[in-house]
């Protein structure tokens, strides 16, 4: 039978089409909220995958709006009981449940604060929702494993619309528009060259520059949560400052590179690497030593760098059950971790 992570997996288009049509309105108005706003600072407040979702929209919000963005350390008002000057500033929030006590503390610590707030939430009415000044729903319907895949995407794609919306980027909108159809074409990508190097894999690093290292993030955490295999996410820029020292023949590595100004950068580094090791693999076509893998792109750099994430989900979950872990229950794992 098929895992609930991969029939998960298999919504994401679905996930996404409900998204755009069901909170298409309360997007829009955050973003209107947003231009009229004109933050000179955006805070982000997150844990876990969502925070791999805030750290995507980091960049997208640097590059897109010119406008800073820091992450909060939830800590901040849950355990040291801290306030911030935040007014006039702006606020995403992201969470799958809503309701993990200190992502609610900090969100409730950040609007008090003066932040317009943004909620971005699978789980609507939640505690989170109501310390948010807007809610918005990411409409992925129920996730049942523990490893999120679908409210993962839904997170960025709603942001990315918030900010269409809000720097009035036509190009931006156009290519959301065409996510569901381009998700699916995502899904019929074959990414088992890699999922085969690493079937007695124990180690291995994921790369990428801007948007692509946030997805090298949530890449590492998914392979640690459903395989048990040690994965850490560097810059592909940063690498090279050491951690390139244990990159040797059979050392994988997966380089995440999407179609923006970053892209050769990151294949340079790509190629380098498979100099040294027989199993670096990258996401896009210019490569000329490492193995390249399959890709949907050519609608916006953002979304392209996106769609990257589904057929690696496809694999990881894969190779969970090939290392014969089950994918839907990591080890020691809990769907919703509560925090304080």
């Amino acid at each position: 039978m098929p895992s609930n992570m991969y029939k998960e997996i298999c919504e994401i288009p679905e996930a996404i089409s409900r998204l755009l049509s069901q909170s298409d309105g309360d997007m829009r108005a955050a973003g209107s909220k947003l231009k009229s706003l004109d933050p000179s600072v955006l805070v982000t407040v997150a844990r876990g995958t969502s925070d791999h979702a805030a750290s995507f929209l980091k960049y997208a919000v640097e590059l897109q709006a010119g406008v800073p963005v820091a992450s909060l350390g939830p800590s901040l008002a849950s355990i040291y009981n801290r306030t911030l000057k935040l007014k006039g500033s702006a606020a995403l929030a992201i969470s799958q449940s809503g309701k993990s006590p200190d992502i609610v503390a900090l969100a409730e610590m950040v609007t008090k604060s003066g932040a317009y707030s943004v909620g971005l939430i699978n789980t609507i009415p939640s505690p989170l929702a109501d310390a948010s000044a807007a809610a918005i729903s990411l409409a992925a319907g129920p996730e049942l494993a523990v490893a999120a895949t679908k409210t993962y995407f839904n997170s960025i794609v709603a942001g990315l619309f918030i900010l269409a919306e809000w720097t009035e980027d036509e190009e931006l909108k156009k290519a959301l528009a065409l996510l569901p159809e381009q998700a699916e074409q995502a899904l019929k990508l074959d990414w088992s060259a890699l999922g085969n190097r690493l079937t007695d894999a124990q180690s291995l690093y994921f790369l990428g520059r801007g948007p692509s290292l946030a997805i090298a993030g949530e890449a590492a955490l998914k392979c640690k949560e459903t395989c048990e295999l040690h994965a850490e996410a560097y810059s592909s820029a940063e690498v090279l400052h050491g951690p390139v020292s244990l990159v040797g023949n059979g050392f994988p590595v997966l380089v995440f590179a999407a179609g923006d100004e970053a892209e050769m950068t990151a294949v340079d580094v790509a190629d380098q690497l498979a100099g040294r090791s027989n199993e670096v693999f990258v996401t896009s076509s210019k490569a000329k030593a490492a193995h390249v893998l399959p890709c949907v792109e050519g609608a916006h750099p953002l979304t392209d760098a996106l769609l990257q994430i589904i057929p690696y989900y496809k694999m990881v979950e894969q190779l969970s059950r090939d290392r014969n872990f089950n994918p839907d229950s990591p080890a020691v794992l809990q769907k919703v971790t509560e925090t304080l």
